[in-house]
């Protein structure tokens, strides 16, 4: 049996089709959502990313504002946008590009994020929330995965999940999600990492495995129980090429398999669009 591919290009498709539709409705009510971003540095990756976030906005026909700080720049000077961004009426949401250069406190700065306009759903009252099952941001890469796994069927209640990494953008805060007694959640779910002795022992018995360590090709054949759903979630630069952390050769055993290309990266943007959208409903009223 082939391996169902898990599409996030087309999801993202269909689910910016719905934003569309929000979107004209705030426009009736003269409202435009906006999105800011945040960027420390040239990082190459990181500017890239940003500017995918920006031509996602036009595409919806969303407001965008971008703040680019010299590397150089200090915690006053990074404080002073995410306060303005605070008060700006046109930012519904907005996010700081990780990571920021080595002398400056990222974690300061999110301390600083107003919750409602947490767009990467990663504050710390808005994870609150995630942990005690109240409506809140939720951060982006787990929310479309959880939906990647929904549109194409593959059954999550009850199912064992097995997430490789603890990191607080995907490990963390999906493992929460999944576990919740909610639809389309309700798993039992196993967080591993690369520091844990034989990972093999763990992933092959995941229903649902999911990487997200930014370690290359790290999750191969012989470590996926067949017929599972497998995710790569994370991704590194190798030679300057980036590398998923799935081997190719999962594909031979997988029930479904996200691509390198195309597959969370799409759905990450998009959930940031729907957390936009959603703030901006929310400060409409």
């Amino acid at each position: 049996m082939a391996v169902i591919k898990l599409d996030g290009e087309l999801l993202a498709a269909e689910i910016k089709d719905v934003l569309k539709s929000r979107i004209a409705v705030l426009a009736e009510r003269g409202r435009t959502p906006g999105l800011g971003t945040l960027l420390v540095g040239d990082d190459g990756p990181s500017a890239n990313y940003v500017a995918m976030k920006h031509r996602d906005c036009q595409e919806l026909g969303m407001v965008s504002r971008e703040v680019h700080l010299p590397a150089g720049a200090t915690q006053v000077e990074v404080d002073a946008v995410v306060d303005d961004f605070n008060a700006d009426p046109v930012v519904d949401a907005y996010i700081m590009q990780y990571p920021f250069p080595g002398h400056l406190d990222y974690e300061a700065a999110l301390m600083r994020v107003e919750p409602a306009k947490d767009a990467d759903g990663l504050h710390p009252v808005n994870l609150g929330r995630l942990v005690q099952g109240v409506d809140a941001p939720l951060a982006c890469t787990p929310a479309g995965i959880q939906l990647l796994l929904e549109r194409y069927e593959v059954p999550i209640a009850g199912r064992h999940v097995v997430i490789i990494g603890r990191g607080l953008t995907i490990g963390r805060p999906l493992a929460n999600l999944l576990s919740l007694k909610r639809p389309n959640a309700n798993a039992v779910v196993t967080v591993v990492h690369t520091g844990a002795g034989h990972l093999a022992a763990h992933t092959r018995t995941a229903d649902i495995l999911i990487a997200a360590a930014g370690s290359p090709r790290m999750v191969t054949a012989d470590m996926v129980k067949p017929g599972a759903a497998v995710v790569a979630a994370g991704v590194s630069f190798v030679d300057g090429k980036l590398v998923s952390d799935v081997d190719d050769d999962v594909a031979e055993v997988a029930g479904w398999l996200s691509p390198r290309i195309g597959g969370v990266g799409p759905m990450t943007r998009t959930m940031l669009m729907s957390n936009t959208v959603t703030a901006a409903e929310q400060a409409t009223g």
